[in-house]
């Protein structure tokens, strides 16, 4: 038999008991869309962890207080304990590294702002002009802190876009004393709108001179150093230059802890990338429960066509030919099954990219075909046990039970 024949006649086979065939169909459609979306989410969530930790700006080495025990970067240091603050003048100290171009110290509170008779919580960030440089921050308005001494900052605040909207309405923020605590700054800009990420929400942010910070939160400790390194290939020299500094500062002991942008984003992207494989793993079983549903419908049929078998058998048909009739017609349909289940899933990512559009949900192009392909191998091999049933039966017993 022709391989065209062969096809015509595994398709007429195939489609002539269509509910079979659409039952086929949807298993393996479901387990190959299963595939498509679970990946795009994985993948989606590394991009979008990715995404963020980008945009908290370039080449950028962080000092936190206390020391990691372990070589590389958890994200669960992030909260650390030390008994010695990361002071101001450990942040003005690192100026003179010569890998560093920008060093940003921050402290961080909550407080209160009140004007024209409202009055919310916000989180007060103090720092000074070189913040907005390192973070890669717009302005909406005005501008940013001052340059100054950072032990004497001027009676100024940058606030966020909702604290703005919030407080002001449509009344022009430039210019206008707010009390923010038990002191009156002058809001001097307003930040472009960001929305929330992984790191503090910007838009209900309020920047003050760190000077002042410390002193509405009756503390010298810092929360962060942000540094920016002079270029990417600058960004190890940096780390070693800083932890250099701390060190000889703070009497010999290493008692803060360095993390580069870099390696967040390794962390991060190894993590989540084993999500990745995991989710499609667990997606892909389900693939193998329809290649088995293959199988038994594909053995129900050779026990309701065994007449059909017997008459091809007579007329010449091999067994080598029989098993391609219906190895054929089960690839036939784990293809179709593939095919509408990459569908589906495509049209699932993008529903969760339409209702999240800051969620990247894309199936990474590695899934779609591991997908597909498997789709297609399990069928076959499901596929294998009913078509060597069919080849061995004999013709006239077969024929017998027409």
């Amino acid at each position: 038999m022709r391989s065209i024949d062969l096809i015509h006649f595994a398709r007429g086979a195939a489609t002539g008991n269509p509910l079979r065939a659409s039952l086929l169909v949807l298993a393996m459609a479901i387990g190959v869309a299963a595939v498509v979306v679970l990946t795009a989410l994985g993948d989606g969530a590394r991009r979008y962890v990715m995404n963020e930790f980008s945009s908290l700006g370039s080449n950028l080495v962080i000092v936190l207080p206390g020391r990691s025990q372990t070589g590389g970067f958890n994200p669960g240091n992030a909260i650390t304990s030390t008994t010695r603050d990361l002071t101001v003048d450990d942040a003005q100290a690192l100026q003179r590294a010569s890998a560093v171009s920008q060093v940003a110290p921050l402290a961080v509170g909550t407080s209160e702002i009140s004007a024209f008779g409202k009055l919310r919580e916000v989180m007060v960030a103090g720092t000074t002009s070189q913040y907005i440089v390192v973070r890669k921050m717009t302005l909406a308005q005005g501008r940013f802190l001052a340059e100054g001494d950072w032990r004497r900052g001027a009676s100024e605040a940058v606030i966020g876009a909702k604290v703005r909207d919030e407080i002001f309405g449509n009344t022009p923020a430039l210019g206008q004393l707010v009390r923010i605590g038990d002191r009156r700054f002058r809001i001097v800009g307003v930040l472009a709108a960001s929305g929330q990420g992984l790191s503090m929400n910007t838009d209900e942010l309020v920047f003050v001179p760190v000077s002042l910070a410390q002193a509405m939160f009756n503390s010298n400790t810092l929360f962060r150093i942000l540094i920016e390194a002079h270029g990417r290939e600058s960004i190890e020299s940096a780390k070693l230059q800083v932890a250099d500094i701390i060190k000889l500062r703070h009497e010999g002991e290493q008692d803060v802890t360095v993390i580069t942008q870099d390696a967040v984003l390794a962390t991060f992207d190894k993590l989540l990338g084993a999500l990745t494989l995991g989710v499609a793993g667990i997606a892909a079983i389900s693939l193998a429960v329809a290649g088995i549903l293959v199988m038994n419908v594909m053995l129900v049929s050779v026990s309701q066509r065994t007449s059909e078998i017997g008459l091809l058998k007579a007329l010449g048909a091999t067994e080598s030919g029989i098993r391609w009739v219906f190895l054929t017609e089960a690839s036939l349909l784990s293809l179709a099954g593939a095919l509408v289940g990459y569908l589906l899933g495509q049209v699932g990512a993008a529903l969760i990219r339409e209702l999240y559009p800051t969620f990247p949900a894309y199936p990474p192009d590695w899934a779609v075909w591991a997908g597909l392909g498997t789709a297609l191998v399990t069928g076959i091999l499901f596929g294998v046990l009913p078509a060597r049933r069919a080849a061995q039966l004999d013709p006239v017993q077969a024929l017998s039970k027409r």
